[in-house]
């Protein structure tokens, strides 16, 4: 592999592997995650060669829950418990464009990065009640069912989310590599009491994550692995907690050539503590999913600018308390620097 591939490919695993979550719906409040599950993959741990790169992610999802699930996806709507069977549908799109900056400069003899994320979402969320008993939905839906009476409701939101501020410091030995990184999400975005298709979290939330990938480039064999955690603070105006959550990516790829490479990626999130405060009237509402399939990355040359993709599709299963559904995401990343000699 060239050396202008292989800076390709770290750059376009770092920039996937810092975006922010989206529509992953995962226990925590509103049944959502800050971390995007599925971001990191093929060359996970390889940090690029210092220079300015800018990634265009391009994100999808489509699930559907029933019981304890659904009704923490229902919840801010349905602001209690309520005597019903729940479905829940949802979808997302969501297009992050992200700059990654590689510091010259070396501390305890490893590469420094930044980067900054600015998440654009579409979300809309679906949800079919059944009553089992006598209840009113409260404002603005304002409707009394009886048991055995149906009801449908649904948003749908598009603009801006949360950003997300990233650094991290990589290191290079032989074919191994490893980072450690810290990720900050910032409560600005979109967010709204009682909307069910909210693109931000308005809620602090920090990730630590550390990344590694063995790579041999004479038979072009890859394995990659992250594992990280997030701690959540509280969304001050429900009362609501999220727990800390743990996820584990991981990803065995053949580089066939210096453009194509093909793989097998996946990922296993597990909530470790459970959601507390006022607001978490579900109780600990802890949550897991594992997730699995293909990858494929390639590299080619728009006039004299190199251009690399990354496309992944991953299948959900083992659900506990989110959506069960797939994802795709799509990335796009170009140096803005000279590629290394």
């Amino acid at each position: 592999m060239t050396p202008r591939h292989l800076m390709m490919c770290a750059a376009a695993g770092l920039t996937a592997g810092t975006l922010w979550g989206t529509d992953k719906v995962l226990a925590a409040e509103s049944a959502t995650s800050v971390y995007l599950l599925g971001s990191r993959g093929a060359m996970a741990g390889f940090t690029p060669p210092p220079g300015l790169y800018v990634a265009d992610a391009n994100y999808f999802y489509s699930g559907s829950a029933s019981g304890t699930a659904a009704k923490g996806v229902a919840l801010p709507r349905l602001q209690g418990n309520v005597s019903a069977e729940i479905e829940v549908d949802g979808k997302a799109y969501y297009n992050i464009p992200t700059a990654v900056w590689v510091s010259p400069q070396q501390v305890l003899g490893g590469n420094v990065g930044f980067s900054v994320m600015m998440p654009i979402g579409w979300k809309d969320v679906g949800v079919d009640l059944t009553a089992q008993g006598t209840f009113t939905l409260p404002p603005p839906l304002g409707v009394t069912l009886n048991p055995g009476l149906s009801f449908s409701f649904a948003d749908d939101k598009t603009a801006f989310g949360d950003p997300l501020l990233s650094s991290f410091i990589g290191w290079h030995s032989g074919n191994w590599h490893w980072n450690v990184g810290v990720m900050v999400n910032v409560p600005i975005g979109q967010w709204e009491t009682g909307q069910l298709a909210n693109i931000g979290f308005n809620r602090w939330a920090f990730d630590f994550t550390g990344a590694l990938t063995w790579f041999d480039p004479k038979s072009g064999l890859e394995l990659s692995g992250a594992a990280g955690v997030t701690f959540n603070t509280e969304n001050h105006d429900t009362d609501y907690k999220s727990g800390t959550d743990f996820h584990l990516e991981f990803a065995a790829v053949q580089h066939f050539s210096k453009q194509f490479a093909i793989g097998l990626v996946g990922y296993h999130y597990q909530q470790l503590t459970g959601d507390s405060g006022a607001g978490a009237v579900l109780g600990d509402f802890k949550g897991r999913v594992t997730a699995l399939g293909p990858t494929l990355t390639y590299d080619f040359v728009l006039g004299q600018i190199p251009v690399m993709t990354s496309l992944k599709w991953m299948h959900e299963f083992n659900v506990e308390n989110r959506l069960k559904g797939d994802m795709a995401l799509l990335t796009l990343t170009v140096p803005l620097g000279p590629p290394p000699k």
